[in-house]
């Protein structure tokens, strides 16, 4: 009885330290990630915080008008996204920077260290992969399964550059997700007003997560 107080006060502390703590968790585990990558621990830990900040900026590409109904919003679309402007009756094409753009530049860090043709096959057939399991989900977007993009790549990397699969699995994983579920499938998205961000909206099927668990498996 008399321990009861002190176990229910260090329980509430410990729910109350709950998301500080698997924060301080997403943090170690990008570093890990970024480190097989060849980046330095601060270097790591500057990109974690840019693609933290970056996935609230969205940068239109093009927008057109859509006449077709608009679809139910989720809940990521009651918050309006930084960088974009009104939907309206349009459907607005954007680039997030934190989900897509970091991704991709470490991508063209890698290509120095990445065997040609294996990383060239490889993603050749993660875009096909991803293109077949993807699919447009009118008020949501894109949508893929978040774990079998990283898997494909780095069972790819493994069968064509086992001494070097790192960044085969990253580059493959990346692009296969932005080529093959999200570019290839803007011609189908109709003419549903609203917005498709390339690597945006939060979820975890983005291209960041797919690179760094990609890094992770490998």
């Amino acid at each position: 009885m008399f321990f009861l107080p002190f176990s229910l006060l260090l329980l509430l502390i410990f729910i109350l330290f709950l998301p500080f703590l698997f924060f301080l968790l997403q943090i170690e585990i990008v570093r890990i990630a970024l480190s097989k990558l060849g980046l330095s621990p601060q270097m790591a830990l500057l990109i974690f915080f840019l693609s933290l900040i970056g996935s609230t900026i969205n940068i239109p590409l093009f927008a057109k008008e859509a006449p077709g109904p608009i679809p139910e919003r989720n809940i990521f679309f009651l918050f309006h996204p930084f960088g974009l402007p009104e939907v309206g009756t349009k459907q607005i094409i954007a680039i997030n920077f934190g989900g897509a753009i970091i991704p991709l530049l470490l991508c063209i860090y890698l290509l120095p260290k990445a065997p040609c043709l294996p990383t060239l096959f490889a993603t050749l057939i993660s875009i096909a992969i991803c293109f077949k399991i993807s699919k447009v989900v009118p008020g949501m977007g894109i949508v893929i399964p978040s774990l079998i993009p990283p898997i494909v790549a780095v069972l790819l990397a493994y069968i064509f550059s086992p001494g070097n699969k790192i960044p085969v699995a990253y580059i493959s994983g990346v692009l296969g997700v932005l080529i093959g579920a999200d570019l290839l499938h803007i011609p189908s998205l109709g003419n549903y007003p609203g917005v498709m961000s390339i690597g945006g909206a939060g979820v975890y099927d983005g291209i960041f997560l797919v690179g760094i668990f990609s890094a992770l498996l490998a």
